[in-house]
């Protein structure tokens, strides 16, 4: 009895704490570069305010291939 507990609150805690840790996502198009500063447009971005830390990745480019 219990290692069933155990074993049901181990898997209530694990889903619960990887739900917290995922991280929003959007895409943006790159409006203004000037010296350092970067301006992007976000379509679904409310959640944000000025100061906020973000991490940018680029797009990945596809390799061509040729003969």
């Amino acid at each position: 009895m219990q290692k069933t507990l155990t074993a049901l609150i181990l898997g209530l805690a694990l889903t619960l704490g990887t739900g917290m840790a995922l991280a929003k996502s959007s895409s943006c198009v790159v409006v203004e570069v000037e010296g350092d500063r970067v301006t992007l447009e976000c379509s679904k971005l409310k959640d944000l305010v000025p100061g906020t830390k973000v991490k940018v990745k680029t797009a990945a480019k596809k390799a061509i291939e040729g003969c």
